[in-house]
């Protein structure tokens, strides 16, 4: 049986790289969705116009498509020769595509989904009659927002938001596919995993890395679970 716990080896140069990337990446696409996840979700939930079925099924689109082809179309539109990133490399000298700002755009992409529909159920939770009330109050529509919508929506916000960050440490495929597995750029947990398990004897250093990856999962899940409660009870005793 491999030595898997030897305590002085117990992870390498590399494998704390690889783990401060993945922490590094999903909090970025996580506090960079969010703003936009918001919007998108409160639109979705909240307003009726042509089109809304296709806005929703680009937003789950990730979902549905294999990773590697959602990271095929970002390398396509945001490539240094892409529809979009040729312009951001002219214009910005902004390059996403082989580099670690790539991952977190891939992982953002890929965690969207997530992040929306939690924070949809959230707002089709709240009574539009509460808002409505407000309005004919006087308050003006950010105010209502920030007065009444955005406090009942919170736990739907912070689960959107974990649940974002733990699809983005997972994350593979698509970031793969658009900024490769370069150790020390670009190579987040989940790549580092499938590059130990290619080498003969990277077990334990695979094996070491997936308990990383669970720990930070279940504790992501039980700080959204802490935090959404503590907020539903603060709301509840207004």
């Amino acid at each position: 049986m491999p030595n898997w716990f030897t305590l002085a080896d117990w992870f390498t140069a590399d494998e704390w790289r690889a783990v401060a990337l993945s922490l590094r990446v999903s909090l970025w696409a996580t506090v960079l969705s969010l703003p936009l996840g918001t919007y998108v979700a409160h639109v979705l939930a909240r307003r009726e116009f042509w089109g809304k079925q296709l806005l929703n099924g680009l937003v789950h689109l990730p979902l549905i498509l294999p990773p590697v082809v959602t990271g095929y179309l970002l390398l396509l539109a945001f490539g240094r020769k892409g529809v979009i990133g040729q312009y951001l490399d002219q214009w910005f000298g902004l390059v996403l595509a082989f580099k670690w700002s790539g991952a977190v755009l891939a992982a953002a992409v890929m965690a969207f989904p997530l992040m929306v529909r939690a924070i949809r159920q959230a707002f089709e939770a709240v009574d539009p009659k509460l808002e409505q009330t407000a309005g004919t109050l006087g308050a003006s529509p950010l105010w209502v927002f920030v007065t009444v919508t955005l406090p009942l929506i919170l736990p739907g916000i912070i689960a959107g938001a974990v649940l974002c960050f733990a699809k983005a440490m997972g994350e593979f495929g698509a970031t793969i596919t658009f900024v490769s597995n370069i150790p020390g750029q670009t190579q987040t947990l989940p790549s580092a995993i499938y590059t130990f398990l290619q080498v003969p004897g990277g077990d334990p250093q695979a094996f070491r890395l997936v308990l990383v990856s669970i720990a930070v999962a279940m504790l992501a899940l039980i700080l959204s679970e802490l935090l959404s409660r503590a907020v539903a009870r603060r709301i509840a005793g207004r």
